[in-house]
């Protein structure tokens, strides 16, 4: 059962750049995981400060495999302050 993601990140205005800059490797590490299906992050068209974020990974054992890299990576360390609004469902 394919799992799901859906949500926001609301980032503080005095990290935007750092968030920014590293968000393309972001991406494109978690798109080259195994088991992610879709994965987009884009800047909202009216707060630059909100991403709009949509994950899809092949199973419940792909999305946590990812939750577990993206907590030891750079980018978990540059977004700990991210405030994360998601919701998560299976189909």
């Amino acid at each position: 059962m394919t799992v799901i993601l859906e949500g926001y990140i609301k980032v503080p205005v005095d990290e935007l750049e750092t968030i920014k800059n590293n968000l393309d490797e972001h991406i494109q590490n978690t798109l080259n995981e195994d088991g992610c299906l879709e994965f987009t992050v884009e800047q909202d068209g009216t707060d630059e400060c909100i991403f709009n974020v949509f994950e899809k990974f092949r199973d419940s054992d792909a999305f946590d495999a990812h939750q577990e890299r993206v907590k030891t990576s750079y980018w978990g360390a540059i977004t700990k302050n991210v405030k994360r609004v998601y919701r998560k469902h299976s189909r």
